[in-house]
């Protein structure tokens, strides 16, 4: 189903929003962008085009007690009350992403937490303009076709919705809104057509898993590792993402204690680290190429890569590590060596 919204009835849309939960949306944190709780449209940064944090917040939190152990109970399950939420403004790479992250913790084993706070989670997608770390269109995240309940296209003065969930026709039926015309989705093909245009990065991902299996010996591995500073915080950002460690702390009393689990990177050396001391990745060059290994590999449901091209990763390295040079570089080498 596809309607057209008016800007001017904008706030009308954001209040009927609120009446299916706590609206959250980017808002402007000096100089990077943030999902956040607003109340009134006015808070939205609308052109933002990407958060420091991706929206997997929500989803999976940064640090949370699963379970509780006491003596004479044993260890029970951690339960809180999940509150309704809407992510407003929603870029397409990151719907995607949220799609990996459904593909990941919804399958057997079903992660309850994670369930219970994506099935609480109302999405309402909106296009975007890229800027130069943007390569979603490379990786074919630039556009949704699932996993969202609206999705909202920028024509100017007005927006064409489109319907992804029987909610969100359902909510799109309670507005009494007009039909698009044939011209308005001639305006939208234009704007996509342009936006195609605009896209300054370009990742050669056409075999790109097989390259970088087959290729850990290559020099570009240990000339990008040298410049890495291992901070970890590249996998903090990226959207998908979504290592974590599991901790548990006894009370001093003894009478009580606390299973938790929080983010984790893999380029952390304590990531790979077992018993009786062995680790896995324990030199940064290991841990270097193991992420690229990782993001470049093939998600089996969707079939595309595990990186949807944002740009995070790029866009907030302390080093300068660009995501796309490094990858680009490889398969050229590799095409040399051939």
């Amino acid at each position: 189903m596809h309607k057209i919204l008016p800007k001017e009835n904008l706030r009308n849309f954001f209040e009927k929003l609120k009446e299916l939960g706590e609206v959250h949306a980017p808002v402007r944190r000096g100089t990077i962008f943030a999902f956040s709780k607003i109340e009134s449209v006015e808070q939205i940064e609308f052109s933002y085009v990407r958060t420091m944090i991706p929206p997997k917040k929500y989803f999976i939190q940064t640090c949370e007690e699963i379970l509780r152990f006491t003596p004479d109970k044993g260890y029970s399950p951690v339960t809180t009350e999940t509150k309704k939420v809407v992510l407003f403004g929603v870029h397409a790479c990151d719907i995607n992403a949220i799609k990996i992250l459904d593909n990941v913790f919804l399958e057997e084993p079903v992660d309850l937490f994670y369930e219970e706070r994506r099935k609480n989670t109302f999405i309402v997608g909106i296009s975007c303009e890229p800027d130069d770390f943007c390569f979603c269109k490379s990786v074919g995240a630039d556009s949704v076709q699932d996993n969202y309940d609206l999705f909202l296209y920028d024509l100017g003065d007005r927006y064409l919705i489109d319907t992804g969930s029987r909610a969100g026709e359902e909510f799109l039926l309670s507005l009494n809104l007009q039909n698009p015309t044939s011209t308005d989705f001639e305006v939208l093909r234009k704007m996509l057509s342009e936006r195609d245009l605009k896209f300054k990065k370009t990742l050669n991902a056409q075999g790109l898993a097989q390259i970088v299996d087959s290729n850990p010996s290559s020099e570009v591995w240990g000339r990008y590792a040298e410049k890495c500073l291992a901070c970890g915080g590249c996998t903090l950002v990226c959207p998908t993402c979504r290592c974590y460690s599991i901790d548990e702390f006894r009370d001093l009393s003894l009478e009580k204690s606390t299973r938790t689990r929080r983010w984790d990177s893999c380029f952390l050396r304590s990531h790979a680290l077992v018993a009786g001391g062995l680790n896995f990745r324990p030199t940064r060059l290991d841990r270097f190429r193991h992420r690229y290994n990782c993001k470049s590999s093939i998600e089996w449901k969707s079939g595309g890569l595990f990186c949807v091209g944002c740009g995070r990763c790029s866009a907030f390295c302390p080093a300068g590590i660009d995501h796309v040079e490094v990858l680009n570089n490889l398969v050229h080498l590799s095409v040399m060596t051939i």
